[in-house]
C-alpha cells in the first residue's frame, strides 16, 4: 500500500506533489534514487544559472566596494568635508554673482535658500571632522607573556585525564584560548597552556586553589552558577586574583563546573570568545562535571 502510494507520488509533477520526507512516506532508503524528482527543464536550468551569475556578480561588486573603502579610509572619512566645502564656496559664489545685496533679507527666497545651504554645508564639514577624529581601534591577537605549562593534579583519575586534555585541545583549536586552569573539589586538577612566569626561577606560577576560591571572581561565579565573560580583562579590578595567568591576558571566561569546580579560560584577543564559543564551553563544562564527579 505504501509502495503504491509512493509510486503515485513519484509520477505527479513537482508542483502537485505534497511535501514529505522519504522516511515519512515509508519509502526505503535503498529505493531513493529510483524515485528522484523530475529533472529540471532547460529554461529552469538557464534561470538558475542566471540567478547564480547575478548573485556572484553582486557579491564581487560588494567585495570590491568594501576593499576600496578600506584602502581609501582617509579619503572616505574626509569626503563630507570636501562636499561641504564645495557647497559653501558655491553658495558664496552664487551670492556674489547674483547681484543680490550681501545683507540677508528675510523676505527674499534667495536669502532663505542661501541660509539653508550654508547650514547644510557647515553640518557636512563638522561631520567630516568627527569622522576623521574618531577611528575604530584595531584589535589583534597578542602573544601571551609567560611560559608553557602542563600540570595535572595528583588526584586526577585515568578516565578523567584524557577528557581534560581533549578539552584543552578542543579549546585551542576552535577558540582563542591560550591558557586553561581547572579547579575542582578545592584542588587544581589541570593547569595547561601559557602561564605567568615566576620572577624568582622563571618557572610557571602555581595555582593556589584555596586563595583563588576566597576571591570575589570565584565566589560571584559560583553563587550565580552562570558563566562569567570578561571581554576586556584589563578593565576589571579582579585581575589581581589571577596571578597565574599571563599579565597580558586579553579576555577571560569563568565557567562553573557543577557545584564543585570552575574552569578559567584565558584568551589572547579582546572580545575573542563569540556567543557560540561561550555556549559550547558551557556544554563542555557539563561534560567535565559528569566525568570529574566519578573520579
Amino acid at each position: 500500500m505504501e509502495l503504491a502510494r509512493s509510486l503515485t507520488l513519484a509520477l505527479l509533477p513537482a508542483t502537485l506533489r505534497p511535501p514529505c520526507r522519504r522516511r515519512r512516506c515509508g519509502l526505503p532508503l535503498g529505493l531513493g534514487p529510483l524515485f528522484s524528482p523530475l529533472p529540471l527543464s532547460s529554461q529552469q536550468l538557464r534561470q538558475q544559472h542566471e540567478e547564480m551569475y547575478i548573485v556572484r556578480a553582486l557579491r564581487q561588486r560588494q567585495d570590491w566596494v568594501e576593499g576600496w573603502v578600506r584602502s581609501n579610509d582617509t579619503l572616505v572619512r574626509g569626503l563630507p568635508i570636501l562636499v561641504g566645502g564645495a557647497s559653501l564656496l558655491a553658495a558664496l559664489l552664487n551670492r556674489a554673482v547674483s547681484g543680490i545685496a550681501a545683507v540677508t533679507d528675510a523676505s527674499s527666497s534667495q536669502s532663505r535658500a542661501d541660509i539653508l545651504t550654508l547650514a547644510l554645508s557647515v553640518t557636512d564639514i563638522l561631520a567630516g571632522l568627527v569622522w576623521l577624529s574618531i577611528r575604530p581601534k584595531s584589535i589583534s591577537p597578542v602573544v601571551p607573556r609567560g611560559v608553557e605549562c602542563k600540570r595535572v593534579g595528583t588526584g586526577v583519575s585515568n578516565p578523567a585525564l584524557p577528557e581534560l586534555l581533549w578539552t584543552w585541545d578542543s579549546l585551542t583549536t576552535a577558540t582563542c584560548c591560550k591558557s586553561l586552569v581547572v579547579v575542582y573539589g578545592g584542588n587544581c586538577v589541570l593547569q595547561i597552556g601559557v602561564a605567568a612566569g615566576s620572577p624568582e626561577d622563571g618557572n610557571a606560577v602555581m595555582v593556589d586553589a584555596q586563595k583563588f576560591m576566597e576571591g570575589s571572581l570565584y565566589r560571584s561565579a559560583m553563587e550565580s552558577k552562570k558563566q562569567s565573560y570578561l571581554a576586556n580583562l584589563a578593565l576589571y579590578p579582579g585581575r589581581s586574583e589571577l596571578p597565574f595567568l599571563p599579565a597580558n591576558t586579553q579576555a577571560l571566561i569563568l565557567q562553573p563546573i557543577g557545584d564543585k569546580g570552575i574552569a578559567i579560560i584565558g584568551g589572547d584577543i579582546i572580545r575573542g570568545f563569540t556567543n557560540i564559543d561561550q555556549a559550547w564551553i558551557a556544554m563542555i563544562a557539563d561534560k567535565l562535571d559528569a566525568t570529574l564527579s566519578k573520579s
